[in-house]
């Protein structure tokens, strides 16, 4: 960098005079960073509707071009309390008795009251309080047959009853102790007969059980000294009078899954009547015009935005004589016109019309959305940028449309096939029609609508353009420096030689 010198001999502002100089070339250096600030505000643009784009192709779109997406179906029951119902995708429309005779049951053992009868006992209590001395083991099994699961539980004087219960725990079964009322209590962790659980001695090698029995007895777990143990039950159920048993209180049959919570009465029968769900249709293809309205008017506004010209991105210099809020505003328009015309955003937009107003043959006859009741405000009546926008005749949400007569509610109840036809068809077009114009290309990324790898590259060009120009800037700027620099010092050496003249002529005085 050349030096810097300020006009002290000459009495010249130099920092002004050099910075009009170089202010032609200054102009090259701002005007590619605003381009380049445009252009990363555009790539914000883009990435937040191309964000849009895929939450309808991948959500309400895409789901809506399978035939299972409308297989749904709603079952009510006569008597709540004892049974709900979920409803799976290969329920049957249909009218059930349901009875229910047992409700599956864990096994349950109420240990007998332990200790000296002094009581005070606790987790941190040792056993050896509780009667227990040496050291002793008992087996806790768990299941019938071949799945039954056998662990040995060992333990001496010092063992705590905390640490017994975690020993216990890790069993298979649930235990813990009432310090209230100075009990164990044991059940199984599932219902059913099959999860079962008993407690017996472990002998020794001399065929000696005592010291296993003592331990039990001890610890309250002895039936034959006071424990009580509830045996389980599995669940048994009567549906159109066929008799179904399971381990658990739930039952899945014919794509219905029934949860039974009590018993019913002598002679009670509960119905269950399975149908088609009409509200799950109509809200899911609700929900695709909620979403399809919501991006097509977002696109129609971009596209149709007021024009900026005039506005550029500010420069750190420019934005020094502004409030923030000016700044602000300033921005605010230079965003809001970004994709105002754009070619690409009109395609894209102009594509998705394209297929909705499209007709769909059904059983070989051409239908349309207004066939179902939906369709298009007047363009005289719908609001700027939501011209585009359909409504549904008789939505209750919609101010527009809430009077008319319900027609795709109608439909879906009178004759579901067509509706599944038409939907399933339509949104397999728009969906295909999408995922086209977000194929990979050379210039763009898979499932992208606009051309990010080209946007990239330009912005990666301007990177090295504005280094350059910089770079360049700052020569031409110590050019110029260094010229009134030698200007600076050769006015010095000229001011120096006038003060030896003079004060020479004034000694020969």
């Amino acid at each position: 960098m050349a030096m810097r010198l300020t006009g002290l001999m000459s009495g010249m502002d130099t920092e002004t005079m050099i910075s009009q100089l170089v202010s032609a070339r200054k102009t090259k250096v701002d005007d590619a960073k605003k381009a380049q600030k445009k252009l990363e505000w555009k790539q914000d643009a883009w990435k937040t509707l191309n964000t849009k784009v895929r939450k309808l192709f991948d959500g309400a779109l895409g789901n809506m071009r399978f035939e299972g997406s409308f297989m749904k179906k709603t079952t009510k029951v006569s008597n709540s309390n004892v049974v709900s119902v979920i409803t799976g995708e290969g329920a049957m429309n249909s009218v059930q008795s349901l009875e229910v005779k047992e409700l599956a049951k864990s096994a349950y053992l109420t240990g007998a009251a332990v200790g000296d009868g002094k009581g005070g006992f606790d987790k941190s209590t040792t056993l050896g309080r509780l009667g227990v001395s040496g050291e002793s083991s008992f087996q806790v099994t768990v299941g019938e047959g071949e799945n039954a699961q056998t662990k040995e539980i060992t333990v001496n004087s010092a063992t705590t009853v905390g640490e017994l219960l975690s020993q216990l725990n890790g069993a298979g079964v649930t235990a813990s102790f009432d310090e209230k009322n100075q009990r164990f209590f044991i059940a199984s962790k599932e219902t059913g007969l099959e999860n079962d659980f008993k407690i017996t001695a472990v002998k020794d090698d001399a065929g000696n059980a005592d010291g296993s029995e003592a331990l039990i007895k001890a610890l309250g777990l002895s039936e034959a000294d006071g424990a009580k143990k509830n045996a389980p039950s599995d669940a048994k159920i009567l549906l159109n009078g066929v008799e179904y048993t399971s381990s658990r209180n739930s039952f899945e049959i014919n794509g219905l899954t029934l949860n039974v919570n009590a018993k019913t009465a002598d002679g009670e029968t509960v119905t269950i009547t399975t149908q088609d769900d009409t509200d799950g249709i109509y809200d899911m293809v609700k929900n695709f015009f909620k979403e399809y309205n919501e991006l097509i008017n977002e696109m129609d506004k971009l596209y149709n935005a007021d024009s900026a010209r005039g506005y550029e991105p500010l420069t750190s210099e420019e934005k020094e004589s502004m409030t923030e809020e000016e700044i602000e505003e300033w921005e605010k328009k230079v965003k809001s016109a970004l994709l105002r015309r754009d070619g690409t955003l009109g395609t894209l937009s102009s594509a998705m019309k394209e297929i909705m107003v499209s007709g769909v043959e059904v059983d070989g006859k051409m239908m349309y959305l207004s066939n179902f009741g939906i369709e298009t405000l007047s363009y005289f009546t719908a609001a700027d940028n939501e011209k585009n926008a359909y409504h549904i005749d008789g939505d209750s949400d919609d101010v527009n449309t809430s009077s008319n007569a319900d027609k795709l509610r109608g439909m879906i109840s009178s004759d579901p096939d067509t509706v599944v036809s038409f939907f399933t068809t339509l949104s397999k077009n728009l969906y295909g029609k999408m995922q086209e114009l977000m194929a990979p290309t050379e210039y763009s990324s898979a499932f992208t609508i606009y051309e990010d790898k080209k946007m990239k590259e330009e912005y990666d060009d301007y990177t090295s353009k504005i280094k350059d120009l910089e770079k360049k800037l700052t020569a031409y700027e110590d050019q110029w420096y260094a010229k009134f620099a030698a200007m600076e010092s050769a006015m010095a050496k000229m001011q120096k030689s006038a003060s030896a003249v003079t004060s020479l002529l004034g000694g020969g005085m």
